[in-house]
């Protein structure tokens, strides 16, 4: 199948606009290969040091050079239910690498903060800077230059974008993402959903929503809704990074060790010593970006992917904007309907055929590039397989056809809507997303008074003292991330339901963020510029009338002489310590704009 028109127009002006980082970035690592395994330039004093606590057998293997040794970057930690798992993956990959040849050390670990945890409270204004730290960490880990290959174990929100954007640093080497998989399912999401507006309303007391939330949240493996989390693991098959069929395997399966110990095996087999050499530079290209783009859409994933890939992208030398998901979300047909964009959780969107049977019909139809490298080999249509357990050896088939639940998964010529999840919105008032993909049509469009507020707490206030009454565009304003860190105000979720299913018109707008869990209620998020640089929501008033506009693509106030006030002044005293803050305030003042992946590292 040709490529679609616009797939094409779109990848040529990614690669058209990131020539002048570009280049540099894969002459830096063609250089950095030509220098060969970094390991054999280390004096004796290096190496001894570097394999002072391996077995002695491992020792020997590298002491004569001929072994590949594997990194192993690890966000383990036993508090995220995502990542319990991989206590056990180091073990695991060490015992496959050296039947493979080779070895494998823990190179080192990153931080990784729970958004679920922290949702409403200051830990939060950490999040989204927790990813260039994870960022960081890797490159620490791996600046001892000791290893030929390198596998990711990572998940969540920040975590695997962090991970991408350390991979892309260290471009010359390949790089295996490995994902734990999706917790089993428990109580079903849109009723835990009920249970959170009840509380919200006092109509059900705390015990029944500890209750509820232990029942969706019950054990190891990511949340089962389609969130950030499970949008990274979507975004790495999609781009090539994970083995085909790995994303969405539960935890503590045979199926799932299998997959670690194969992914191990891969990530030895492709390196440099070896005569499938891969570098990650050469998976993380503009086709393999442009791919996760359409699968973003195409599953009506997580907004926070719209920050996040374009930091992604630029440690790769490549210049992404919202305006290229935009013109891809216009010609992408959303084919999932996974909770908060449908009852089904992920482990329902993976029995019905999955990613596989999703990545076979966009390509069919011209919507996937189909020749990038991935981890698996040569070309796309690796990843319509998918993997399975036949007498103990692992082996890919050819995944389903045709979806297994046409309620949860549809083919590309059958689709839920025609176009993607995902609107940019551009006006007087800035540049900002919404996630339409979960908001009901009638509701695509709201025009109101705002009632504006500094923070979310002031919001939850109002709501509790029933000043919400008619309809309203609710402006949180000083959340981006020069202000206090864009933390995700998803505890605003509930109330807005509230008062969206007493029947008024209800939309938030804010420059800060929402969590990928975040639906139904119209949110035009990640407006740039935020309010603390300038920008126009720090000029609008209680009572502006305001329009936000997902049909049109737009986001106005429409109150004459609005613009022409002076700005308000935030108070901001009470972001600058504790929880850590104080520690991140290099990060508010070097950070870039969320329209430019609100980094601080590429400022």
């Amino acid at each position: 199948m040709a490529l679609n028109p616009t797939l094409a127009r779109v990848t040529d002006r990614i690669v058209a606009r990131s020539v002048a980082l570009r280049r540099p970035y894969l002459e830096r690592m063609a250089r950095a290969r030509a220098a060969g395994t970094v390991r054999a330039h280390l004096s004796c004093g290096n190496q001894a040091h570097a394999y002072a606590a391996m077995p002695v057998d491992d020792k020997a293997a590298l002491v004569k050079g001929g072994a590949g040794n594997l990194g192993i970057i690890t966000a383990y930690n036993d508090m995220l239910s995502a990542h319990q798992p991989y206590e056990s993956y180091p073990d695991l990959i060490r015992a496959a690498a050296r039947t493979a040849g080779g070895t494998a050390q823990v190179a080192g670990g990153v931080p990784a903060m729970c958004d679920g945890v922290t949702q409403g409270q200051a830990g939060m204004e950490l999040s989204l800077f927790s990813r260039d730290a994870i960022a960081m960490a890797a490159g620490i880990a791996l600046s001892h230059n000791t290893f030929d290959s390198t596998v990711y174990l990572g998940v969540c929100d920040k975590i695997v974008p962090g991970l991408v954007i350390a991979a892309a640093a260290f471009g010359h080497m390949p790089a295996v993402f490995v994902p734990a998989g999706p917790m089993a399912s428990g109580i079903a999401n849109d009723e835990k959903s009920k249970v959170r507006q009840l509380f919200a309303t006092g109509q059900c007391g705390r015990d029944k929503l500890m209750e509820a939330e232990m029942a969706a949240y019950h054990g190891p493996g990511t949340c089962t809704f389609y969130g950030t989390a499970n949008t990274n693991q979507m975004l790495m098959e999609f781009m090539g990074l994970h083995l085909p069929g790995s994303s969405f395997v539960n935890p503590n399966t045979p199926l799932r060790d299998a997959l670690t110990v194969e992914a191990a095996r891969r990530a030895l087999a492709i390196s440099a010593l070896g005569n499938d050499y891969t570098p990650v530079c050469d998976v993380l290209d503009e086709r393999a970006f442009v791919n996760g783009i359409v699968g973003l859409n195409a599953t009506g994933g997580s907004t926070n992917l719209l920050i996040h890939m374009i930091a992604m992208a630029r440690a790769a030398g490549i210049v992404l904007d919202w305006q290229d998901f935009a013109d891809l979300s216009e010609v992408t047909p959303l084919m999932a309907r996974v909770y908060p964009n449908g009852l089904a959780d992920v482990n329902h969107f993976h029995a019905a055929g999955g990613l596989g049977f999703m990545i076979g019909e966009l390509l069919e139809a011209g919507l996937l590039h189909p020749d990038t490298r991935t981890v698996a080999g040569e070309g796309l249509a690796r990843y319509t397989r998918e993997p399975k357990l036949i007498d103990g050896a692992l082996v890919w088939s050819e995944g389903t056809s045709a979806s297994l639940n046409p309620k949860v998964l549809r083919p590309a010529g059958e689709p839920f809507q025609p176009t993607g999840g995902l609107k940019r919105l551009q006006g007087n008032l800035g540049t900002g997303v919404m996630k339409v993909s979960a908001v009901a049509p009638e509701r695509h469009v709201v025009e109101a008074p705002a009632r504006v507020f500094a923070d979310q707490e002031a919001v939850k206030q109002a709501f509790r003292a029933g000043e919400f009454t008619g309809d309203t565009v609710v402006v949180v304003r000083f959340q981006g991330p020069k202000a206090n860190g864009m933390p995700e105000l998803h505890s605003l979720t509930p109330l807005l339901a509230v008062l969206q299913d007493k029947g008024l018109k209800v939309a938030l707008v804010t420059d800060g963020r929402m969590s990928g869990a975040s639906g139904k209620v119209p949110a035009a998020i990640h407006v740039s510029p935020e309010a603390l640089d300038g920008g126009p929501l720090a000029r609008l008033r209680d009572g502006d009338l305001v329009r936000v506009d997902a049909i049109a693509g737009t986001i106005d106030v429409l109150t004459a002489g609005a613009l022409e006030r002076e700005n308000a002044e935030p108070d901001l005293d009470g972001n600058e310590f504790g929880v850590g803050r104080e520690l991140f305030g290099l990060f508010r003042r070097q950070v870039s704009a969320a329209e430019h992946g609100a980094s601080p590292l590429f400022g």
